[in-house]
């Protein structure tokens, strides 16, 4: 059996590197003088060796002791026990060591050394620390000196201002040093609003720099005030987004953005809306990419997004998961979207809210049993059970449209705020501005405690008593700079603060590292959800991202350029073929789109007679060789595309097909975007070839010789 270390280790441990202690310098002092003493006796030493050796020490010790500013006490032990060592040691050599009187006396010098070190230790140690508490002590002094010059200054800058005589009772200066707080006490009657409305005045008599302000805000009590005084602007440079991705939660809050005092801004979204106001160029699209990369990293949410402006505010958060390459670093583990859902068009944020609704009121009868056991009206949000954070860009103004569409969205919206706060569903809306058009619903006001004003500087349409009612000395001029503004809780008032700088890139490692952290919904919700959300990934939905990802990608390749490096594409200008190294192999045909494109032309000859290419393969042949400009190219690999499209079009039947699916089915052997495919089903319908047939996400094109009449039926 192998020994443990627990039964190898049976004696002490010594530490041979520690020095000595008041017990082991007083034994080896007198061990070594014994043994010096006895080898000097049998060798015959002179007895003045040891007395020299002694002074030497003495002198060497009482000069190091001196260096350390150590107390005279130490100086005074060190330089006795090498004297007294040294005279024994001597007297020892000349008498003999082995005597009893010798070794007595030794034992008694030893013991003296040891409770004399001992007692200066105690010394040194209490002489320390009256050292360090003197020193500390004078800088309490020199602290206290200007907090009473700061506190007397504001005293009388507070009462000359506002006409309020204050009682400062505490001044604390900020960590990041870039202002301090005064709390103070009120006299009377008198509340902390009086002193917030002078805001502006004081800053002006303070003489503060643009972008700090003093802002007061209700104390412990109503008779006490804080008075935070910023001195030193944080709002006008950009802050770049932490680095720090660990996992977030609802309940602890998600971070914003920081305030003047360098100090984050906390955002609590269990039960509450938030409402985001920021004109053009305030910041507002970097700000809800912020808000964005809070909810992926919260392990307890699923974020739904709505932008009816191309999906914009989402796409950099499902891109990274879109590319081929996309993984989280990890074998066999692919990098999930940033959001769980994103709506760029009227039917698809249909879908999602229809969807949202179906969950709120399932898991309302759900989750009964749940709730019960939690003894709470409220359901229990975790990993398992996520809340769903619906971010709807610009949806203030979709609740103040008057457009048809738009307001079945609002209701829908208005629906989710206003039934399913219990259930776990919030909402994040934008604005564009802060009027009383935008911001006149009552359920935005009620429910959207949590606000944000990105003003930018701009003036026009932002009036701070909209969105912060009641709130006393906030004014846009003292946040001009982009992504600079005021952000309210009901934690904490209404106030300055500066939104994190994010850039794409660091959306997409944000996206990467937090890949693992998004839960899932859970089976009761995703059975209520349906197909809808089920099939929310689609490649017919999602096909327009792919898009948009293939046309990001085409840029960055013809934007590359390695001169002298062979098979490296050119940058800039045309992309001519003739000047690459190695011809690009051409794509095999595909045999069912050709056949079927041979014979729909076969059917077309029959009917109309047959006619000549304008350009054969043949004529290509015979064109004499040189520059293999792609653009010659254009015109032919467009009509092989188009008649292929058209033969499938036909070949659908009495059903028909779309345009995502056509485009798929030509993806192997055109390179021919949906786009290009939805304008030529648009042309086919207008010259007769093709009949349209439904609306909305159930939109198919039949070929008119598969309807009667040439028309479809209804």
């Amino acid at each position: 059996m192998k020994p443990t270390t627990d039964t190898l280790a049976t004696g002490p441990v010594w530490d041979w590197a520690a020095g000595h202690g008041p017990v082991t310098g007083a034994l080896s002092a007198t061990t070594g003088a014994f043994a010096l003493a006895t080898t000097g006796a049998a060798t015959g030493m002179p007895p003045a060796w040891a007395l020299a050796v002694g002074t030497a020490g003495a002198l060497g010790h009482t000069i190091s002791t001196l260096r350390e500013r150590l107390s005279a006490r130490s100086v005074a032990l060190r330089a006795s026990s090498w004297l007294l060592g040294a005279g024994w040691t001597a007297w020892a050599i000349a008498s003999g060591p082995l005597s009893w009187t010798a070794i007595g006396s030794l034992a008694v010098l030893g013991v003296g050394i040891g409770t004399a070190a001992r007692s200066t230790a105690l010394f040194e140690d209490a002489r320390e620390l009256e050292l360090i508490a003197i020193a500390d002590r004078q800088v309490n002094a020199e602290i206290q000196a200007e907090r009473r010059t700061l506190a007397a200054e504001w005293v009388e800058r507070i009462q000359r201002v506002s006409g309020v005589t204050v009682t400062v009772l505490a001044i604390e200066k900020w960590p990041t040093a870039t202002g301090f707080t005064i709390d103070a006490e009120l006299p009377g009657a008198t509340t902390y609003d009086q002193i917030a409305k002078d805001s502006a005045r004081l800053s002006a008599d303070a003489r503060l720099p643009h972008g700090c302000t003093v802002a007061a805000t209700p104390g412990i009590h109503q008779g006490r005030v804080l008075i935070d005084v910023s001195t030193v602007n944080v709002l006008e440079g950009e802050v770049a987004y932490p680095a720090d991705y660990s996992p977030l939660s609802l309940h602890t809050g998600l971070p914003w953005g920081i305030r003047s005092d360098g100090r984050e801004v906390p955002v609590f979204l269990r039960e509450q809306c938030a409402l985001v106001v920021g004109p053009t160029g305030s910041g507002k699209t970097n700000f809800v990419h912020t808000v964005l990369a809070g909810f992926a990293r919260a392990t307890d949410a699923l974020t739904w997004v709505i932008d009816l402006n191309a999906g914009s505010a989402g796409l950099p958060w499902i891109r990274p998961a879109l590319a081929p390459s996309g993984t989280n670093g990890e074998p066999g583990q692919e990098t999930r979207p940033g959001i769980d859902w994103l709506a760029a068009t009227y039917e698809e944020a249909m879908l999602m809210l229809d969807t949202a609704v179906r969950v709120g009121k399932h898991r309302k009868v759900a989750y009964q049993d749940l709730m019960a056991r939690a003894n709470t009206d409220l359901l229990p949000i975790s990993a398992q059970i996520p809340q769903i954070m619906l971010v709807i860009d610009e949806g203030a103004e979709i609740l103040a449209s008057n457009d048809p569409q738009m307001r079945k969205l609002a209701a829908k919206i208005l629906e989710v705020i206003r039934l399913l706060r219990s259930m776990g569903l919030r909402t994040v809306l934008t604005a564009l501005g802060a009027t009383s058009s935008v911001l006149g619903n009552l359920m935005i006001r009620r429910e959207a405690k949590a606000r944000v004003c990105l003003t930018g500087g701009e003036v026009e349409g932002m009036d701070l008593s909209k969105v912060f009612p009641g709130a006393r000395g906030l004014r846009v001029d003292q946040a001009p700079y982009k992504g600079a503004g005021f952000i309210g809780t009901p934690e904490s008032a209404p106030a300055l603060f500066k939104s994190w700088r994010i850039k794409p890139h660091q959306i997409a490692d944000i996206v990467t590292a937090t890949s693992a952290l998004h839960p899932r919904l859970d089976d009761q919700s995703a059975k209520a959800a349906g197909p809808d959300y089920a099939r929310r990934w689609d490649a017919a939905r999602t096909a327009w991202m792919h898009d948009t990802l293939t046309t990001v990608t085409d840029h960055r390749t013809a934007g590359q350029s390695t001169a002298g490096t062979e098979g490296s594409a050119r940058a800039g200008g045309l992309n001519l073929s003739a000047l690459r190294d190695t011809p690009a192999p051409s794509a095999p045909p595909a045999p069912d789109a050709d056949a079927l494109a041979a014979e729909f032309m076969a059917q077309i000859d029959a009917q109309f007679g047959t006619t000549t290419e304008p350009h054969t393969r043949a004529d290509e042949e015979e064109r004499p060789a040189g520059l293999n400009l792609f653009a010659f190219r254009i015109e032919r690999d467009d009509n092989e595309a188009r008649q292929a499209a058209l033969a499938l079009l036909l070949a659908a039947g009495p059903e028909g097909t779309g345009a995502s699916a056509i485009a798929r089915a030509l993806t192997d052997t055109h390179s021919t975007t949906r786009q290009t495919i939805v304008g030529w089903l648009k042309t086919w319908t207008e010259e007769g070839i093709a009949v349209r047939v439904g609306t909305g996400t159930k939109t198919r094109y039949v070929h008119h010789r598969h309807t009667p009449n040439g028309h479809a039926e209804d």
